[in-house]
């Protein structure tokens, strides 16, 4: 099973994958930022754009996640923003015509909860400011740039199933998306501390340096 969580930038797609990868025994998060984010080391600056625009990243993407399901035995967990309706024919339609079985969520909130969310990931990005790097594009500003048309389009039909999260916490999340899928994570037996390090764990380990 492909369990794909798309969402707004800021949404908590990326947390909500971990934390049920690491509940879901043989489980394994497939990110395909990583793979958009190499082609734009593969470009001059002046030339990165939405690196969803690269025909590339697409038919990479499908092709990754083909050979991860085909050859993983557990399921695969993939936190991917994808709002252009072509786009997600080409990737997550595509994956499905291949027969896998995609699950696709879409995490909601309101405009507001996703700007706090934002702002509550300045401390990474701080970071980057003391060390004087350039904002990478897909960052906040661009986050915020795309917010409005991101929650216009995913409210859509065709990006159900829809998951409202204004009032979930990361783990209530993850439970949901276990249950509509079948799935049986173990309990989350973290305290608040040790939920936080983990959530700070992962904003620093997707934190871009180029």
């Amino acid at each position: 099973m492909l369990v794909w969580i798309n969402g707004p930038f800021g949404g908590g797609k990326t947390q909500t994958a971990h934390n049920l990868a690491r509940r879901l025994p043989g489980a394994a998060v497939c990110d395909p930022e990583h793979l958009g984010f190499g082609l734009h080391r593969m470009l001059p600056p002046a030339l990165r754009g939405d690196f969803q625009d690269l025909p590339a990243w697409r038919t990479g993407t499908v092709e990754m996640l083909d050979l991860a399901a085909r050859r993983h035995p557990g399921p695969l967990i993939v936190p991917m923003t994808v709002t252009e309706p072509a786009y997600f024919a080409e990737t997550v339609g595509r994956l499905r015509e291949l027969g896998h079985d995609v699950r696709h969520f879409a995490l909601l909130a309101d405009r507001a909860t996703v700007l706090r969310r934002l702002a509550e990931r300045e401390p990474v990005h701080h970071l980057r400011r003391l060390a004087h790097l350039p904002a990478p594009a897909g960052g906040e500003s661009f986050a915020v740039r795309r917010l409005d048309d991101c929650l216009r389009r995913l409210a859509e039909p065709a990006f159900a199933t829809h998951l409202p999260t204004d009032r979930l916490t990361v783990t209530q999340v993850a439970d949901r998306i276990a249950h509509l899928t079948g799935l049986r994570p173990t309990p989350d037996t973290d305290t608040p501390l040790h939920a936080a390090l983990r959530r700070a764990a992962v904003k620093i380990r997707h934190l871009r340096l180029d």
